[in-house]
């Protein structure tokens, strides 16, 4: 697993970002995508001695494009300069939640669970409901001492408690939110040492996971839209 091959291929990627660059750099990139999901297989197998929900994964499948959508932004630049992927039992769908890592150099790399995304209101309402009646459960975990040592929950959010749910209940602060998930930044030192972010990373989303769990929970019987 050579780390230090993608933060090389990304970091030049970020000073060209053309297509120009790109498509005459094509075996580096092919070299850094390897490297990248040879470090995904070898973390689904540490995420394995714990959640053994993940292993019938493809690495191949769990990744994102490099392309990016630049139709309704200011930036235009073509590419993303940064590795990305989802690992879940149901790949990189963003339900069921699992484990997200994304490497982009420049201190913009992280570790990441829950539900990022705020578009899909039949999940965004099945967490809200489960969070209104499952209250408890919810404080314990994200006041676990393992995890507010690493994590705390962020979201998009509205100002006021939604329509249907109690203003004064105990977690009402929770129940604005429009997405539930966890970040915990990475710097590029820590991704130089490819067994050690390894090890570092595989530990993070083990504490991560009874958080997972839960929103996963609150989750069940979940249909993603069809377009």
């Amino acid at each position: 697993m050579n780390t230090q091959f993608i933060i090389d291929y990304l970091m030049a990627l970020n000073m060209n970002n053309n297509r120009e660059w790109y498509h005459a750099n094509k075996e580096d990139y092919k070299k850094a995508n390897a490297e990248f999901e040879g470090f995904l297989q070898a973390l689904m197998l540490e995420i394995g001695k714990f959640d053994s929900s993940i292993l019938h994964n493809n690495p191949k499948d769990l990744t994102f494009k490099l392309v990016r959508d630049t139709r309704f932004s200011h930036d235009k630049s073509p590419y993303n300069p940064a590795f990305r992927a989802h690992i879940s039992s149901q790949g990189k769908l963003p339900v069921p939640v699992g484990y997200y890592l994304m490497i982009k150099p420049g201190n913009q790399s992280f570790l990441g669970g829950g539900l990022f995304a705020d578009m899909f209101k039949d999940a965004t309402t099945m967490i809200r409901d489960y969070i209104a009646r499952n209250g408890e459960e919810w404080e314990k975990i994200i006041h676990e001492p393992e995890f507010v040592k690493y994590f705390t929950v962020q979201g998009t959010a509205l100002k006021k408690v939604p329509a249907g749910y109690e203003k004064e209940h105990p977690q009402a602060e929770y129940l604005k939110f429009k997405s539930w998930y966890l970040e915990y930044p990475i710097k590029d030192e820590e991704l130089k040492d490819a067994e050690a972010f390894l090890a570092k990373g595989a530990e993070l989303f083990r504490i991560m996971k009874p958080f997972n769990d839960y929103l996963n929970k609150a989750l069940v019987g979940f249909q993603m839209p069809t377009r």
